[in-house]
């Protein structure tokens, strides 16, 4: 194995990689850096995520840039802002010891007025979104008839995200006379000819197999219905009490709510999607990345070319329809030799998408039995009891306050304090697995029957008005604050709390724009819904009611918070776009006048 010396790196680099833990190059640095540092030399780099394809062009890519030459020589495009800002600090790191040398990153998101004032005092390295750079060009900020190297990161999503025409913009504002790099961990037939029109007389290089998994990381799926889905993610991710994970979802919709569901039980997760501002994602993101988030839940886009360490598992709460996705998706877990787990969550359906994805990536799934109940209370156990173990104690902090701690605690006996200290520790798995729903494995004949019985709750649900019921002994509350007020389920959660004494346990949360519906025990729905009254959420005062209250109490608050919530509420129901049909839609009269029916109401509290 050869050293970074003997591939051609220069003193400054090694010197300033070292400090980061760079020992050895790893094959794909091998392959990829003695090539970029000679001129004229196009290259196609397959190589799988987490095999360190950043050092592998930007060592090279910084090595040849000239400090003293304040102009763009290099330009970096990347399909997301969070790849876009990860490799640009990779290549400050790997640059601290060039004098003069500077890397600037710019996205979408953020200020673009900051963005050209740093520019304008010259950047000799440009890592760029292709959206935000072709604004930069035509505004005549950025400059690129100086531009020698142009490299491509993760260009097969770039192309499949749309990016084919700011990549041809881009290209043709830089010398014809310039090296094309473009590396990705995957590359279909179509991207791969589409790449070819880019570069001139390139070389592939492919490390590993195409389109392979990780080596290092484990498949496993879990088959269940598709109402048990959330239940099954809960007891794979308390099945693992040192789990550290991304989760990922289909949808910016479904992404909120499973974050919020998490969160509901107790769970240290966030949410990263589209839907956030460029402000929230950095922070979601760096909160991640330090171990203060234990759970990451994202859409594929969001999270594409996320570097993070020590990742022990990735999670499909069900799988993309691109096998690519998949690839990159547990490309996240198993990074630098250590081991991985890429757990997926499937129903009936998906079955045959597991197959093709064993086909591509060439490893078989392991079809894994989800944990009883008996099971994770144990190891959730075994987990409070190797933290007290391992508890550091710093006898000169503590000291001044023992004594009061004695004199309060005398009263307990060793074996009193010590089942204190598990229930409050370990109490909250024991309540949940004393009751938690059985999760039955589906079969061919359950998919049968599901199929023949769907019709049949569909006019069921037809008959009854399509109202969501609360789960029994619950009830169901509206609130008139929602998602355009910044609430969610965690909102939800502290409204209560701050205002309610004692512990109130909340079910189901339902968000929509204007409003939201949660349910929680019915012995509490009356104080929750008087200590509500009194509160307030900045200048707005909060409502809350009965979702299925007759009229008179459902006409609380303004005439227009009546009219948000009724148009809030059939956006639950799923109406597309959120509004009740015209014919269906009620005439909104002051409450003075007739009262309208209960029935004329109850189509709009349903879910």
């Amino acid at each position: 194995m050869k050293t970074f010396e003997e591939l051609g790196v220069s003193e400054e680099i090694r010197r300033a990689i070292a400090e980061m833990g760079y020992e050895t190059p790893m094959p794909v640095q091998e392959e990829v850096i003695p090539y970029l540092l000679g001129v004229g030399n196009d290259v196609i780099a397959l190589a799988q995520t987490g095999t360190g394809k950043t050092a592998a062009y930007g060592l090279p890519v910084l090595q040849k840039v000239r400090p003293d030459d304040r102009s763009t020589q290099a330009v970096i495009l990347s399909p997301t802002r969070e790849l876009c800002l990860q490799i640009a600090d990779d290549l400050k790191d790997y640059s601290r010891y060039i004098d003069g040398l500077r890397v600037l990153a710019v996205y979408g998101g953020s200020s673009i007025e900051s963005q050209i004032r740093t520019l304008r005092k010259g950047a000799q390295v440009i890592v760029a979104t292709p959206g935000r750079l072709i604004d930069l060009m035509n505004r005549g900020v950025a400059k690129l008839d100086q531009v020698e190297n142009v490299v491509l990161d993760e260009a097969d999503e770039m192309l499949n995200m749309g990016f084919s025409e700011s990549i041809d913009a881009i290209l043709e504002g830089v010398p014809a006379e310039r090296n094309t790099l473009l590396f990705s961990a995957t590359m279909g037939k179509e991207i791969e000819r589409i790449a070819k029109s880019y570069l001139g007389d390139y070389k592939e290089i492919v490390v590993g197999s195409r389109n392979e998994g990780a080596e290092h990381v484990n498949h496993i799926y879990y088959l269940v219905h598709a109402k048990d889905k959330y239940p099954a993610l809960k007891r794979v991710v308390d099945y693992y009490p040192k789990i550290y994970a991304i989760i990922f979802c289909r949808t910016r919709v479904e992404t909120q709510e499973v974050a919020d569901l998490l969160i509901r039980d107790g769970y240290n997760a966030e949410a990263l999607h589209g839907d956030l501002s460029q402000a929230q994602r950095d922070l979601t993101m760096q909160k991640f990345r330090q171990h203060r988030t234990q759970f990451l839940v994202a859409t594929d886009v969001a999270a594409r070319g996320l570097d993070v360490e020590d990742l022990t598992h990735v999670i499909n709460y069900g799988l993309p329809d691109d096998v690519e996705n998949y690839t990159h998706r547990s490309g996240r877990t198993g990074r630098a030799g250590k081991r991985g787990t890429s757990i997926s969550i499937i129903h009936l359906r998906e079955r045959g998408k597991v197959r093709i994805i064993e086909k591509v990536i060439g490893k078989k799934f392991d079809a894994g039995v989800l944990p009883e109940p008996k099971e994770i209370c144990t190891k959730q156990l075994y987990r409070v009891m190797d933290e007290l173990e391992h508890t550091e104690v710093d006898e000169n902090e503590i000291a001044p306050f023992l004594p009061e701690v004695y004199r309060k605690l005398e009263w307990l006996t060793k074996e009193d304090l010590v089942k204190r200290v598990v229930s409050r520790e370990f109490g909250r798995f024991l309540r949940y697995y004393a009751d938690a729903p059985q999760i039955e494995q589906p079969t061919e004949r359950a998919a049968k029957k599901d199929a023949a019985e769907r019709p049949a709750r569909g006019r069921r649900e037809k008959q009854s008005g399509g109202v969501r019921q609360a789960e029994p002994g619950y009830k169901r509350l509206f609130l008139n604050l929602g998602k355009r007020d910044n609430f969610y389920a965690r909102e939800i959660i502290n409204l209560v709390n701050r205002y309610v004494k004692g512990q109130i346990e909340i079910g189901r949360i339902d968000l929509t724009a204007n409003c939201s519906f949660f349910e929680v025990p019915e012995a509490h729905a009356d104080i929750v819904m008087r200590k509500l009254a009194k509160a307030r959420v900045g200048d707005r005062k909060v409502v809350v009611d009965f979702a299925d209250r007759e009229p008179q109490a459902v006409g609380a608050g303004t005439h227009k918070e009546r009219r948000r919530r009724a148009v809030d509420a059939s956006a639950v129901e799923g109406r597309k776009g959120g509004k009740p049909r015209r014919k269906e839609q009620p005439e909104f009269v002051p409450m003075k006048k007739k009262a309208r029916k209960a029935d004329d109401w109850k189509q709009f509290f349903e879910d």
